[in-house]
């Protein structure tokens, strides 16, 4: 579905169709001469009588054979992320009662000096219009039109580039998880992401001989049984004319996981094409960064690779020596998106020199039974680092929650054989071994943070911005950060 956005500045009010206004708290209009005739004032305040103990935040009423309105009743003191989630509900809302071509009284919105109520309602209304259906025979147009009548303030002007570029981005990061395993393997992805290149980013990509000759053997030891090639793809944003140190966002990009030979269970194996969701953030990441012109320098690593079953496939017990030069013992085959991270993490540390580095993956279904589909876990060495993390997500309320890290939880990724093995046999602390395990590949102590959105990256039921499937988590919350704190 497509909803098209039509800015009508110079009209003051629309005289038939459905028509949208905004209310107070119990569908209270104020001003109703402004953006109602007289008949129109008189027949709305009868409907409100019969609805005075209506609970619901968007009601709507037919006035006559050729006007439909509806009222928006908004709490006072609303947040930016919930007017966006309220967005979300009238795209929801616009959708179950078939309404095509809606006009919005934007001068009825509730706007405080320097706040963009209207921009972010319709931004929150767009993310949540996302469908993916390319594979579907038969497509149903159902496309939407918003007319937003009346003057747009400053920050509805300086607002419309970020939005559509977080959109684009978030759509990019849906699109990517949603594609299923056939048509997205590690080859098909690099190629995806060259395409990049348009938008002025500086897209490089290391194949499995460059791999191989750079020391990359974690990484590599997990694809190496499937036919597909393996990657590590950087691309690059300079945003800012100082030479100064990029941010730095590395993500992991397993096109699907079987566990090799620690084999998942059939059920749900087919859930395994969202295990590049961490990469397809940064991807999306870095296409909204590009897109808004941010004026920072940035670079987004991903590993591109698929954990498969074959003669040649990685063997539990392998010994594999990582690009850092530590031995790593491969106990479990399933707990590959680590091996992936740790080449990805040193070399980004070692060739970029970055301000910091934030990692994101689908890596524990540890995490999952701790915070569930509410909060992604942080794991970071840097406290500053990891309250513009929280902050930022607040915000745009892709909350994170930090988990502890401990050097007395090294001893249970101690290897006998190596220098470690990538999974605790022990029981317990799923998520922080593997956190603990990555942060022995941060070498020169760089700020850094992990986050496992192992329980957000996708939805069986959809959430208050997105349907069900992928989110698209994770690439607001970094341009939030990146746009608080470093621009």
């Amino acid at each position: 579905m497509t909803v098209q956005v039509l800015y009508k500045n110079n009209a003051k009010s629309a005289n038939t169709g459905v028509i949208t206004l905004f209310t107070e708290e119990k569908f209270q209009i104020k001003n109703k001469g402004t953006f109602l005739s007289k008949n129109e004032v008189s027949y709305v305040e009868k409907i409100l009588k019969t609805k005075k103990d209506n609970k619901e935040k968007i009601i709507s009423f037919n006035i006559n054979e050729n006007t439909t309105f509806i009222l928006i009743s908004l709490k006072k003191n609303l947040k930016d992320s919930d007017i966006e989630n309220l967005g979300g509900e009238f795209y929801n809302f616009i959708k179950k009662n078939s309404f095509k071509n809606i006009s919005i009284i934007t001068g009825s919105a509730q706007n405080k000096p320097g706040m963009d109520f209207i921009g972010h309602f319709v931004h929150g209304l767009k993310l949540k219009s996302y469908e993916f259906n390319i594979y579907k025979s038969k497509k149903v147009k159902n496309d939407i039109t918003i007319n937003l009548v009346g003057k747009q303030n400053t920050s509805f002007t300086k607002n419309k580039l970020k939005f559509k570029a977080l959109e684009e981005g978030t759509f990019f990061t849906r699109d990517l998880v949603s594609e299923p395993g056939n048509v997205l393997h590690p080859d098909e992805y690099a190629k995806r992401l060259i395409q990049l290149r348009k938008y002025g980013l500086k897209v490089t990509v290391y194949d499995k001989k460059k791999l191989k000759k750079l020391g990359f053997n974690a990484l590599l030891g997990v694809g190496q049984g499937s036919i597909r090639g393996s990657y590590l793809v950087t691309i690059e944003w300079k945003g800012n004319k100082s030479k100064s140190n990029p941010l730095a966002f590395v993500g992991k990009g397993v096109c699907f996981d079987t566990g090799g030979y620690s084999l998942k269970p059939a059920r749900f194996m087919e859930d395994m094409t969202y295990d590049m969701a961490g990469s397809a953030a940064v991807v999306g990441l870095m296409k909204t960064l590009a897109l808004r012109k941010a004026k920072v320098n940035a670079v987004g690593a991903v590993g591109l690779v698929e954990n498969m079953v074959s003669g040649n496939a990685q063997r539990p017990g392998d010994i594999v020596k990582s690009y850092s030069g530590k031995t790593i013992e491969v106990l479990n085959t399933d707990a590959e998106g680590r091996l992936v991270l740790a080449d990805a993490l040193t070399f980004t540390e070692k060739k970029f020199k970055p301000k910091f580095m934030v990692d994101l993956a689908t890596l524990t279904g540890a995490i999952i039974v701790s915070l569930g589909s509410e909060y992604a876990g942080l794991f970071s060495n840097d406290d500053k680092l990891s309250k513009q993390l929280i902050d930022a997500g607040e915000k745009v309320d892709e909350k994170l929650w930090r988990m502890p890290l401990h050097k007395n939880y090294d001893k249970l990724m101690d290897s006998k054989n190596a220098d470690m093995q990538n999974i605790n046999y022990v029981g317990g602390a799923g998520s922080t071994t593997a956190a603990q395990f990555l942060q022995r590949f941060i070498i020169n102590k760089t700020p850094w943070a992990h986050l496992d959105i192992a329980g957000m990256a996708f939805s069986k039921y959809g959430g208050a911005l997105n349907p069900s499937g992928a989110t698209g988590y994770g690439v607001r919350l970094l341009n939030q950060l990146v746009e608080d704190n470093y621009e």
